[in-house]
C-alpha cells in the first residue's frame, strides 16, 4: 500500500473560519484521509495555524494582547472547533513552533548559498503617525485592477491580483487610519524566483496534467505572466527571524520572514512537531521520498498559486531533496446565497455556529455533497434544509430506524434468521457492489460531489429494497420472508456503517454499535462482502440506536435565515 502525506491549508490565525474555509481544504483532506486509512493505507495528515503576519499583530493589539499570547489562545479555539467537526488530523502544529523557524532558517540559509536569495534596497511605505514601516497588509486602499476599496497592500481579496502596498489607491495606514504615508528607503530579501521560473515550468509540465483544471490553470497562468523576484522579509514584530549568523544588519533591525514564505514550509514543520510528540520518523515523509510518498494539498483557489508556483520555486532553490506536491485538489469558493460570508455583517455561518446549531455530521455531509469543485457554490438555508431533510433524515435515517424498530417489534432484540437469500437478495447485492466499486473510484479520484451522490445511491438502494419487499406485509403471510428481509436490511446497515464513515464519522460509530458483533473489526467492505450482504449473522443481539438525524422544519429555516441573514447578495 502507498504512504499517504496529506496536507490542508494552514487557516490563519486571526478568527474562526467560516464554512467555505472548511469545505475548501481542511474537511475534505479529512474525508479522503480516513477514506485511505480504511482502504489499509499508510497515511499522516498534517495541518497547522498560520500564525505570522500582520493580521495576527492587528488582530492581537484590538483584544489588549501580546501577539504570542494572542496565537495561543486563537490556536487552541480553532484546534477546539476542529475536534468538533471530528477532523482526524496526525497532528495540528502551529507555524510559530521552534521547528517551523528552524526549518524556514535552514531553507533560507540554502536558497541564499545557491544564489537565489539577494538582498535589495527598497522604497517602503513609513508613516510617521506609526513611526514605523508599514509591511503590506499594514497598508489598505482602493485596488487599481478591479476599484475594491478594502484591498490590502499584499492582495486584492476580491480580485486576488497580488499586488504592492504602492500600487494601492488612496492607501492609508491600517494601525492609525492615517493617510499621511511617506515612501523611505530601506533594505529586505529578495527570493530570486526569475531565476527558477525555467525550473519551476519544467516542474509544473511534469504534474498539471494530472491535477484538477483549476489548479492547473491557475500555475500555468502565473507562469505566463512570468515569475518576478519577491521580498520575502517584512518590518514586524512577529514571525520568523532573519538568522543573524547569515544577515547581521537586517537580523539586528528586527526583520522576519514574509509569512507566505514560512507559512508553506510549516508543513514540514509541522511533521518534525509530530516527531517531536510522538517519536514518529519526519524525514521519512518528506526528504528523498519521492518514490515513497504520495503528498496531495487540499485548498482554495487564492492560495493555489502559492503552493503550485511559489513553495515549489523554494523548495527547487534549495538543491536538497525536498518532496514536492503530487496532486493539488483545488476548490472554487462557497459563497452565502451568492454573496461572502462576513462577520461584521453578519452573514453566513461560522464553524463553531455550525456545531452549536447541529451536530457535526450534518455539515460534513452537505458540504462534501456540495464541494464547490468545478465551480462556486452557493450555501442557502432552503438547500441546505432540503438536504438534510431527504437525504439524511428520510433516506439513511429512516432506513435505519425503521428497520431496526420494526425487527425489534416483531422478533425481538436478536438478527432474525428467516429463509435463504433469493432472487430480490442476489440482484440488491450486484446492486450494492456496483455502487460500493463506483464510490470507490469517485473517491480515489477525489471527485467529492460524485463521491456523495454514489454514497446516497448506497442508502437508496436500501431503501428501495425494502419498498419491494415490503416486510410489514410479508410477516402477515410468510414469516420467514419477512425475517429475511429485514435481516438483509440490517446487513445494509452495517455496511452503511462502514462506507459512510468518512462523510459521517460519528453516525457511522453509531450504526455500527447498533450491532454486538464482538469481531466487528472490518474497516472496508470487499466486493464480494457487499454481494453477500452476510457479515451480520442470524442471532446477532441488537438495539436501535436514537433518531440518527433529526428532520428540520419549517421553523428551523426562518430563525436560521433570520439570525444568519438569509437574502441574496
Amino acid at each position: 500500500m502507498a504512504r499517504h502525506l496529506i496536507t490542508s491549508a494552514l487557516p490563519y490565525i486571526n478568527g474562526i473560519k467560516h464554512l467555505g474555509n472548511m469545505v475548501g481544504s481542511m474537511l475534505p483532506a479529512d474525508v479522503y484521509s480516513r477514506y485511505l486509512r480504511q482502504r489499509g493505507h499508510d497515511v499522516l495528515y498534517i495541518c497547522a495555524t498560520d500564525e505570522h503576519g500582520t493580521p495576527a499583530e492587528l488582530a492581537a493589539k484590538e483584544q489588549g494582547l501580546a501577539v504570542d499570547e494572542f496565537c495561543a489562545q486563537a490556536h487552541d479555539a480553532q484546534k477546539a472547533v476542529y475536534d468538533g467537526f471530528a477532523l482526524a488530523f496526525d497532528y495540528f502544529g502551529r507555524s510559530s513552533s521552534r521547528e517551523n523557524v528552524e526549518i524556514t532558517q535552514h531553507f533560507a540559509r540554502k536558497l541564499n548559498e545557491n544564489g537565489f536569495i539577494e538582498e535589495r534596497a527598497i522604497r517602503q511605505v513609513y508613516s510617521p503617525a506609526d513611526s514605523r514601516f508599514l509591511p503590506d497588509r499594514y497598508v489598505e486602499g482602493t485596488c487599481p485592477h478591479c476599484g475594491y476599496d478594502k484591498a490590502r497592500g499584499d492582495q486584492c481579496e476580491n480580485c486576488t491580483r497580488v499586488l504592492d502596498p504602492t500600487d494601492l489607491i488612496n492607501p492609508r495606514s491600517a494601525i492609525s487610519g492615517s493617510t499621511d504615508l511617506e515612501v523611505r528607503e530601506t533594505k529586505h530579501l529578495f527570493l530570486l524566483q526569475s531565476k527558477l521560473q525555467h525550473e519551476v515550468e519544467e516542474w509544473v509540465s511534469r504534474h498539471e496534467e494530472d491535477w484538477p483544471q483549476l489548479a492547473s490553470s491557475i500555475a500555468r497562468k502565473w507562469l505566463n505572466e512570468g515569475l518576478h523576484d519577491r521580498a520575502i522579509t517584512r518590518d514586524l514584530d512577529w514571525g520568523v527571524p532573519v538568522p543573524a549568523d547569515t544577515w547581521p544588519e537586517l537580523a539586528a533591525e528586527g526583520k522576519v520572514f514574509y509569512v507566505w514564505f514560512d507559512a508553506p514550509i510549516e508543513y514540514i514543520g509541522a511533521t518534525k512537531e509530530w516527531a517531536d510528540a510522538t517519536g514518529g520518523d519526519w524525514k521519512s515523509w518528506w526528504y528523498d521520498v519521492d518514490a515513497d510518498v504520495r503528498y496531495t494539498e487540499f485548498m482554495a483557489k487564492d492560495n493555489v498559486p502559492f503552493h503550485t508556483v511559489m513553495f515549489p520555486a523554494t523548495e527547487l532553490g534549495v538543491r536538497e531533496p525536498w518532496k514536492k506536491v503530487d496532486y493539488v485538489k483545488a476548490f472554487n469558493w462557497l459563497t452565502y446565497y451568492g454573496g461572502k460570508f462576513s462577520t461584521s455583517q453578519k452573514r453566513g455561518v461560522f464553524t463553531d455556529q455550525a456545531l452549536d446549531i447541529l451536530p457535526a455530521d450534518y455539515w460534513r455531509y452537505f458540504l462534501i455533497a456540495n464541494a464547490p469543485e468545478s465551480d462556486d457554490s452557493s450555501f442557502t438555508w432552503e438547500h441546505f434544509t432540503a438536504t438534510v431533510n431527504k437525504d439524511l433524515a428520510d433516506t439513511l435515517g429512516n432506513f435505519v430506524n425503521r428497520v431496526l424498530s420494526f425487527s425489534r417489534k416483531r422478533f425481538g432484540e436478536e438478527v432474525p434468521a428467516g429463509a435463504e437469500p433469493g432472487e430480490a437478495e442476489s440482484r440488491l447485492g450486484e446492486e450494492i457492489a456496483r455502487l460500493l466499486a463506483e464510490y470507490e473510484e469517485h473517491m480515489e479520484a477525489l471527485q467529492f460531489r460524485k463521491a456523495s451522490a454514489a454514497l446516497r445511491a448506497l442508502w437508496s438502494a436500501g431503501n428501495s429494497y425494502l419498498e419491494e419487499k415490503a416486510p410489514w406485509l410479508e410477516i402477515k403471510t410468510d414469516k420467514d420472508a419477512a425475517a429475511l428481509t429485514l435481516r438483509t436490511a440490517m446487513n445494509l446497515i452495517h455496511l452503511y456503517a462502514v462506507v459512510s464513515e468518512p462523510f459521517i464519522p460519528a453516525t457511522s460509530q453509531a450504526m455500527r454499535e447498533a450491532f454486538s458483533l464482538t469481531d466487528d473489526t472490518a474497516t472496508w467492505v470487499t466486493q464480494e462482502e457487499a454481494k453477500s450482504l452476510s457479515s451480520v449473522p442470524a442471532g446477532t443481539p441488537f438495539t436501535v440506536p436514537p433518531v440518527l438525524f433529526a428532520k428540520l422544519t419549517d421553523e428551523d429555516l426562518a430563525a436560521y435565515k433570520e439570525r444568519f441573514g438569509g437574502q441574496e447578495a
